[in-house]
């Protein structure tokens, strides 16, 4: 357990360490503990400052990619699973299917083709790039179709058609609240998939200023080995520090709706 522990938490606390470096300390100093100098404070004054701001605009396309990628990924995986699980349709069997093969190819496989295919249509170098692809999770789609199956009782949504409710009212009003837990979840690994999103955004996007972070910070990274270029390691460090600041206020917020959704579902059996 203390391994473990430590596995996890020591790259964090190397990151805490060294974002409150300056760039000199930074290679003057042992890695895991803090040097005589306590720059957070400038150093994140000078990152939000750093080229005219472009962290700030990464940030907020970070942002733009994960509410609509991810949101969107969301809402079409929970309405597809939920079709799926609850009615009977010709063909289900073969969506099924296809869903589960889709599950089995890694995305970089498919990376090239979906390339040249935004290229084909003018898509490459705008945000459309990065979040089209995004809106596609089939592995939530699979999870809400499995949660749904086991978690919304048909004969519930029978008693709610006799009564004349139509099928978005029983949607909406008795279904989501029950899908509740699957629907946090997969909307949780959509949020964390798309922020820490890298190899899509390389590979769709050469303008910087449509870049999100990890793209954005890894150019950083890199511009210190090209001829004339700046090292600003110190800046990478603590610009990681902030990226991960959102991401873990996120899964803060949602546990609490997913814990309680579980504990719900355990009463009831």
């Amino acid at each position: 357990m203390v391994l473990l522990i430590t596995y996890v938490f020591l790259p964090l606390f190397w990151l805490i360490v060294n974002s409150t470096k300056t760039q000199a300390s930074l290679f003057s100093s042992f890695g895991l503990w803090f040097s005589s100098e306590f720059s957070l404070i400038e150093n994140i004054t000078t990152l939000f400052a750093y080229d005219d701001g472009i962290f700030l605009r990464w940030l907020s396309n970070t942002a733009l990619y994960v509410v609509v990628g991810a949101g969107g990924a969301t809402l079409l995986a929970t309405f597809g699973g939920y079709a799926l699980a609850k009615f009977d349709f010709p063909g289900r069997r073969w969506v099924f299917i296809l869903i589960l093969g889709s599950l089995s190819i890694p995305g970089t496989a498919l990376a090239v083709p979906t390339f040249l295919l935004f290229s084909q249509m003018g898509l490459t170098n705008t945000p459309w790039a990065v979040i089209l692809p995004s809106l596609v999770s089939p592995f939530g789609l699979y999870l809400i179709w499995i949660y749904a199956a086991e978690s919304v009782p048909t004969s519930l949504l029978e008693a709610a058609r006799l009564d004349g409710a139509k099928e978005f009212r029983i949607f909406f009003t008795i279904s989501s609240r029950l899908l509740a837990p699957g629907l946090v979840t997969v909307l949780l690994f959509s949020i964390v998939g798309t922020w820490n999103n890298y190899f899509l955004p390389l590979i769709m996007l050469n303008d910087p200023k449509w870049y999100p972070l990890t793209v954005g910070l890894n150019q950083w990274n890199a511009q210190s080995s090209t001829v004339g270029g700046e090292p600003i390691y110190h800046l990478v460090i603590t610009g990681s520090l902030v990226a991960i600041i959102p991401i873990i206020a996120v899964f803060l917020y949602l546990q609490k709706y997913w814990q309680s959704g579980l504990a719900a579902g355990s009463v009831k059996q």
